[in-house]
């Protein structure tokens, strides 16, 4: 199934659905309705193994509204903690993993589909970008859950942009130690979207086709069983550290090939396979322009290939 949150008509408040094939189709009926859009969503993760033969019942019968006579919202507009890995994927002629790191996003910044991504009004030397990720959703509360058992934690994923502010303004802003990542935690900096999809929809979580599109422009091209650690691991790790509840949420990183600035009056469109896709426009009141071009060498623009960098496997070692 995928769970979506969206507006229709005069509703003041985004309603719970489901989307379909025929359409979105309104479950606000079938369950529990709370005091935010995000404790609604988190209510049906939680209770969704007795609510999913009504779910299916509603999915399969229930009235579709067409897409385009409503808006889909971030599927989670206030997830409790956004957790997100640091790069994870193979790239160019890398040959040992890097250690596994995390660091933690400011929930405030989601939005959803057709939003406007703004950048922020600071004339440091930033340049901002794109970061195409898969991201899990959880199923808590998860403590030290092993690798092993998994997906006892994994509720389903959806897809966000990890938008990133680069260079020296990033170490120095304002003032302090170096590798601050305040830079990726302005208003609007996490799109999250269309969806959930429930974990039953994507048996294998590190073998989709991540793609994001920079006005019409192919930049990301690539595949998540390229992750370095791969979903298990990044469970265990998160849960090692911290108790992880109920749609809080876990980015897996991206493969740098292929970044490139966002800005003013571009629009973007990021899709996972199996998940969706998704469309935001970008908007800079500061008017700034970056070269177009690649960043640190990458481009994975090529339409025709799906890049694959994890090395193989040595004979006889």
């Amino acid at each position: 199934m995928k769970l979506v949150l969206f507006r229709h008509g005069a509703a003041h408040e985004p309603l719970p659905g489901l989307l379909t094939e025929r359409g979105v189709v309104d479950i606000a009926g079938a369950v529990k309705r709370s005091y935010t859009p995000q404790l609604t969503m988190q209510g049906i993760i939680d209770d969704f193994d007795s609510l999913r033969p009504a779910l299916e019942d509603l999915a399969a019968r229930g009235a579709a509204l067409p897409l385009s006579s409503l808006g889909l919202c971030p599927p989670l507009p206030r997830p409790g903690k956004i957790l997100a890995c640091i790069a994870n994927y193979w790239e160019h002629a890398q040959r040992e993993p890097r250690p596994l790191s995390m660091f933690l996003k400011n929930p405030d910044a989601v939005v959803g589909p057709g939003d406007t991504i703004m950048l922020p009004e600071f004339t440091l030397p930033w340049i901002f970008m794109h970061e195409a990720e898969l991201a899990i959703i959880i199923k808590g509360p998860a403590k030290q859950v092993p690798r092993a058992n998994w997906r006892s934690a994994v509720f389903g994923y959806t897809v966000m942009i990890d938008v990133s502010a680069r260079g020296d303004g990033r170490r120095t802003w304002p003032v302090g130690p170096p590798a601050s990542w305040l830079g990726k935690s302005f208003d609007t900096f996490a799109p999250l979207g269309p969806c959930i999809a429930t974990a039953d929809e994507i048996p294998e979580p590190n073998d989709l086709i991540v793609r994001f599109w920079n006005d019409g422009q192919l930049r990301h091209n690539y595949n998540t069983d390229d992750m370095e650690h791969r979903v298990p691991e990044l469970i265990e790790f998160a849960t090692a550290v911290m108790t992880m509840n109920s749609g809080d949420v876990i980015a897996c990183g991206t493969n740098h090939e292929g970044l490139g600035a966002l800005q003013d009056g571009e629009a973007v469109e990021i899709e996972i396979e199996k998940i969706g896709r998704m469309t935001l426009k970008v908007a800079d009141p500061l008017k700034r322009r970056w070269e177009r071009g690649v960043y640190m060498g990458a481009d994975s623009t090529n339409p025709e290939a799906v890049r694959r960098h994890r090395p193989k496997p040595v004979p006889g070692a």
